[in-house]
């Protein structure tokens, strides 16, 4: 009666709350060392029951290797049909990964059957029944595994959830400051030079688009192509007092990353370090590609009585942890003085956060 209600309330709760469900890669390290010692947690419970005669700790070694092989069976499958499974709904999903597992069960079963009856011991059951009790073992512990997984994917959706709440909370901060000061230079530029004007003015309107759409995914071609806008309409309102040397490859990386992240630190650039300079300021952009990552490095002069100012700090905080909730812990964002030029360098990972 308890399997038929445990059974019953598995499925009313995939009727009713089902999350979306993608199974995760199992053939990894860390989830194969907590599934040895899950399964051995289970062999020592089956082995040390109440009610057992026969010596336990024979019987412990016995389960183990049956349960282990089991689970590592199972896990393999799992693995190699991986890429159509999260492509079934969840509840076809679930009942394949069951059958899996059941077949599994079945399987080793017959197998252990046939090598236990060749050893100098007596087996109290027929292979039928043999066969039926684990495989009843194994139902009771695919549905408990089945609840675990929608619990697990329930927290995983609400965490997600969160993190895109607080990406775009964090990049609903970010303002342009030079907001006003791009607005005098267009209105000078009508005067002078209405064509560079007109320029100024579609550049300034894709920052705001990119304003607007805050907390989204970008290329890393885009949010390079922003920081450019960026740097025209300061380049009209520096002059010659700002030089911009760029060193890009021909062909960017097909990388994403949070908009607005190269941007702030262009603006830290310009605000601290070009503006407060007498003499021409020299930026330098680079991006070096590497085989897992990508890094782009800012370097810009900086005056002595700018050392110690705090927005920059902010600015490269928010920048981290916007970069955290996208990378995890994979993206690096590093920034030091030297010689008095500022320099910061951006690590991205090329392959994406799991």
């Amino acid at each position: 009666m308890a399997l038929i209600q445990i059974t019953l309330d598995v499925k009313m709760n995939l009727q009713w709350s089902l999350p979306a469900l993608q199974l995760p890669y199992l053939c990894h390290g860390r989830f194969v060392l907590r599934l040895v010692v899950l399964a051995q947690a289970i062999a020592v419970v089956l082995a040390f029951s109440p009610g057992i005669t026969t010596d336990p700790w024979y019987r412990l070694g016995v389960i183990s290797l049956f349960v282990h092989w089991v689970a590592l069976l199972t896990t393999v499958c799992l693995c190699y049909f991986r890429q159509q499974l999260n492509k079934l709904q969840p509840i076809p999903l679930l009942m394949f990964c069951t059958v899996v597992f059941a077949s599994c069960t079945i399987l080793v079963s017959l197998a252990a059957y046939v090598w236990l009856s060749a050893q100098p011991i007596a087996i109290p059951q027929g292979m039928l029944a043999f066969t039926l009790a684990n495989l009843m073992i194994c139902l009771i512990v695919a549905i408990i595994a089945v609840q675990f997984f929608i619990i697990h994917s329930e927290k995983n959706q609400q965490v997600k959830a969160q993190s895109r709440a607080e990406l775009t909370a964090l990049q609903a901060r970010i303002e342009p400051h030079f907001l006003f000061n791009s607005l005098n230079t267009v209105a000078e530029l009508t005067q002078i030079n209405p064509d560079a004007a007109e320029k100024a003015l579609l550049d300034l309107s894709a920052l705001f688009r990119a304003a607007l759409h805050a907390g989204e995914i970008v290329t890393l071609a885009e949010e390079l192509q922003l920081a450019q806008q960026y740097l025209s309409l300061e380049q009209w309102r520096l002059g010659s007092r700002m030089q911009v040397n760029w060193e890009l490859p021909a062909n960017l990386p097909n990388l994403t990353l949070p908009a607005l992240t190269v941007q702030p630190l262009l603006e830290n650039a310009v605000r601290h370090g070009i503006e407060q300079s007498v003499a021409t300021a020299i930026l330098n952009i680079s991006l070096i590609e590497s085989r897992r990552a990508v890094t782009l490095v800012i370097t810009n002069p900086i005056a002595a009585k700018n050392t110690s100012r705090a927005g920059n700090g902010i600015a490269l905080n928010n920048i981290r942890q916007r970069l955290e909730l996208h990378y995890g812990e994979a993206a690096q964002l590093h920034s030091a003085l030297n010689d008095g030029r500022f320099r910061v360098k951006l690590v991205l990972p090329k392959e994406p956060y799991r």
